[in-house]
């Protein structure tokens, strides 16, 4: 009997395996997003406050630093996880913003009450659990997209600017 003949006679195999329950993500990575993000709540709100700002607000750069082993801790865990690359790329702009505008005293510290990039990358790392085998969606592409003509013109500009600007003084010198 020809391949031909028996794929016509025996039912073919199930292409893709059968669906099981997500795995959920662990504790350790719900509890790094809630202490440097959330750990604190004001009362009367629904604002948290987490060792991220905390410990920035009072140890300017050192908090960053530290903190940034927990963000670390999570992109590890995307990176085991699968995440795809522009999913991972989206996450190292979170902790990239966090950590410069952060590293500025007391109004960084402002910022990551509200900015929040660990909660945003374990969101990321969720929804990645849960659409997996999907692509990745528009919005993913466009903000990385964003983020690196927005790197370019922050390395370019000051080039260009300074490039002008010496132009401008030799012509006045001349």
């Amino acid at each position: 009997m020809s391949s031909l003949e028996r794929s016509e006679v025996e039912p073919r195999p199930a292409t893709s395996p059968p669906q099981t329950a997500l795995e959920p993500v662990p504790p350790w990575a719900l509890n790094v997003a809630r202490w440097l993000d959330d750990f604190v709540r004001i009362p009367g709100t629904r604002i948290g406050i987490g060792l991220d700002a905390l410990i920035g607000f009072v140890f300017p750069g050192l908090g960053d630093a530290l903190t940034g082993i927990g963000s670390a801790a999570l992109l590890w865990l995307a990176l085991r996880s699968g995440v795809p690359r522009v999913v991972l790329l989206r996450m190292i702009m979170n902790i990239g913003i966090d950590v410069l505008v952060g590293a500025v005293p007391v109004v960084g510290d402002l910022f990551d009450v509200g900015w929040k990039a660990n909660r945003k990358n374990l969101e990321l790392i969720e929804r990645h659990r849960r659409e997996e085998g999907k692509s990745s969606a528009l919005a993913d592409y466009l903000i990385v997209g964003l983020g690196i003509a927005l790197l370019l013109l922050a390395v370019l500009l000051p080039l260009l600017l300074a490039a002008w600007f010496v132009r401008a003084l030799g012509r006045h010198a001349g």
